[in-house]
């Protein structure tokens, strides 16, 4: 399936998709966070991080989207989802596509910049059970954050987050000090984290700080690894496949089907006969249980024998295979590869965006490749 660029200017392209196809998108996201919330299903072997209630949810939540002929199939959810910024910089003249932004961005009449902000404040005045508080001074959360392809849209969220009257730095964990008692960076209180660090559950060392002053309430942390417990750990699409399963957890019998749906056959690798998974192995994506952004993820007609029978299967998913649907950049009919991504925060739409590529996911480095805005036509 072959979705055209809309280009009234040849430096804006829009990929278009159908508003129903947008609107079945935004009808899932709704529905599996209230799923999520009305009927809990708590995962295997979840870690304590996981199970302590923080009172808020997560800022910057994606849901990942491949569209067919037939609608649209939900690829994965993410809490710490990258592209709302350089969507919104890419549909802004002012704005170069790409992971490039201007030294000064913030601009309090914009309703997109507003809504995002909005969703940190939010965060914060629910953590701290006072309405309309905003953090004192905050952080953005990476490894090593100045190495990352998404740099650059961390350091513009700090700015704008800085120019609204909220002090934010990008940060590595090592920047900070991270006790039981609270996060400090040079002797300042960070009193709300926007983590961007894949370490979800915050198990590693470097994080272990992080975590205790979480568990004890000292800091406002957005994602976290609840939010990530409730929603986006890859081992939900196991149920949210299975109609039955959905059904058995208090869902009702037509939203059990919508959502059954929309997501992929999902199965543990472990439950299956490997003889028979080899063989159909072309129908199949393999993904870790634990994974972001495409690492670890397998298509099935590419592996090896040797790597298939290196899998874990206590730690794989396999998934019906959905191709990414095609996007046609110019005349002479090149594609790229297309998936779509929502940006929800609760309930509420904060954008969507295309996700334009050669290759993997990741891969956002060639010219061309990357996040473009999204037009709906009927």
């Amino acid at each position: 399936m072959i979705h055209t660029l809309w280009q009234p200017d040849p430096d804006r392209p829009h990929v278009l998709i159908r508003r129903r196809d947008a609107r079945v998108m935004i009808r899932l996201a709704r529905a599996l966070r209230r799923l999520a919330l009305d009927h809990p299903h708590p995962l295997p072997d979840l870690p304590d991080s996981a199970r302590f209630d923080p009172g808020h949810e997560g800022v910057m939540m994606g849901y990942d989207f491949h569209l067919t002929p037939e609608g649209p199939r939900l690829i994965e959810v993410n809490t710490n989802a990258g592209g709302a910024l350089m969507a919104h910089c890419a549909q802004n003249p002012c704005f170069p596509a790409g992971p490039r932004f201007p030294p000064e961005l913030y601009d309090p009449a914009d309703r997109h910049q507003s809504r995002l902000l909005a969703t940190f404040f939010e965060e914060m005045a629910r953590f701290s059970g006072t309405p309309g508080r905003k953090p004192r001074r905050m952080a953005i959360l990476d490894a090593q954050p100045e190495t990352q392809f998404l740099y650059p849209e961390m350091a513009a969220c700090a700015t704008l987050l800085t120019e609204a009257g909220c002090p934010c730095a990008v940060l590595d964990p090592a920047e900070l000090t991270m006790t039981p008692d609270g996060v400090f960076h040079q002797g300042e209180r960070v009193e709300m984290i926007y983590n961007r660090h894949c370490d979800f559950y915050l198990e590693s060392e470097a994080l272990a700080g992080l975590k205790a002053a979480w568990l004890n309430r000292r800091v406002c942390l957005s994602p976290n690894p609840y939010v990530y417990g409730l929603l986006a750990d890859k081992r939900h699409l196991v149920g949210w496949s299975d109609p039955l399963a959905l059904e058995a957890r208090g869902c009702a019998p037509e939203e059990a089907r919508f959502i059954a749906t929309i997501v992929p056959e999902t199965r543990p690798l472990h439950q299956l006969d490997p003889a028979r998974v080899w063989k159909e192995r072309a129908r199949w994506v393999f993904k870790p249980g634990q994974g972001f952004g495409g690492r670890g993820v397998l298509l099935g007609d590419k592996i090896s024998r040797t790597r298939f029978d290196a899998l874990v299967p206590e730690e794989t998913l396999v998934q019906r295979l959905v191709p990414p649907s095609l996007t046609r950049v110019d005349e002479r009919g090149t594609t790229l590869k297309t998936d779509i991504r929502l940006f929800v925060y609760r309930e509420r739409l904060l954008g969507i965006a295309a996700r334009v590529y050669r290759g993997q996911v990741t891969n956002f480095r060639e010219p061309g490749n990357g996040f473009q805005p999204i037009r709906l036509i009927d």
